[in-house]
């Protein structure tokens, strides 16, 4: 690929405007959170920022996840439209050149697929081919399903047939993909609700009992016992919350 064409890595997250310092805001609270209830000390924060630090990583993390599955099902639609203009008469090329009015009609266009088309448009122009950047897009997407489709289109592009039957199979593979994803966390949606509700429920318990006694956890702060039990309490849960993390993804990735 050539220098010349500015091409988006969907290996690392493009912050929306505002939402970085959103997420900012969230994980210094989620840090003052934790040092109140587990130290309230002020000085607790500068080593519970690791904590902080983490959890921007890892909405970070589930925000690359979400912003590829939506690629993905974006690039369905687009091959899709694809195939239609291909069986109206289109070469392949145009039939990608022409779906991007669609595309933006559907997703808007600062949408990622209407980014991609662009890219595919301006290669073309200066005769990159239509399969080296389908091959580049699926390397900088991380997408397995643009990554079959693109090998698919390269060997069908070299050894001939009906293009426009194999690309709508492939929008039908990645389709039920995709659907089968969102089934699934449709299912595991009331899992993933029982799960937050059992990460903020110590916090509603402590709470609850602060208020209501007030002075009753008073022995458990600023002295060396307390502190370690404390400690000892915050890996704890630090421990239960990741395993429940683990133990979500493992189900996800078993059943797909």
């Amino acid at each position: 690929m050539k220098k010349s064409l500015k091409r988006q890595d969907y290996h690392d997250y493009v912050w929306k405007r505002g939402e970085r310092a959103r997420t900012l805001f969230l994980c210094i609270g989620v840090t003052g959170v934790l040092s109140y209830f587990f130290y309230r000390s002020f000085l607790a924060l500068l080593p519970l920022s690791v904590i902080g630090a983490a959890a921007f990583f890892l909405i970070r993390r589930q925000k690359l996840e979400k912003a590829k599955e939506a690629l993905a099902g974006q690039f369905r639609e687009c091959i899709l439209a694809v195939a239609t203009s291909l069986q109206a008469g289109y070469s392949v090329e145009n039939a990608f050149l022409e779906c991007r009015q669609d595309m933006a009609l559907m997703y808007g266009e600062e949408a990622p697929i209407c980014q991609e088309l662009k890219l595919i448009k301006r290669g073309l122009n200066i005769n990159i081919p239509l399969e080296g950047l389908l091959v580049d897009m699926a390397r900088r997407s991380g997408c397995e399903e643009i990554g079959q489709f693109a090998q698919i289109f390269a060997l069908a592009k070299r050894n001939g047939g009906n293009m426009a039957q194999i690309i709508r199979n492939s929008a039908g593979q990645i389709g039920g993909r995709i659907e089968l994803r969102q089934e699934i966390r449709m299912l595991l949606g009331g899992k993933k609700m029982e799960l937050t509700i059992m990460k903020i429920m110590p916090f509603g318990i402590l709470l609850y009992i602060d208020m209501g006694n007030p002075g009753y956890f008073d022995t458990l702060y600023h002295n060396v016992v307390g502190i370690s039990v404390m400690t000892g309490c915050l890996l704890l849960y630090l421990g239960a919350y990741l395993l429940g993390e683990h133990i979500m993804k493992g189900i996800m990735a078993d059943m797909v």
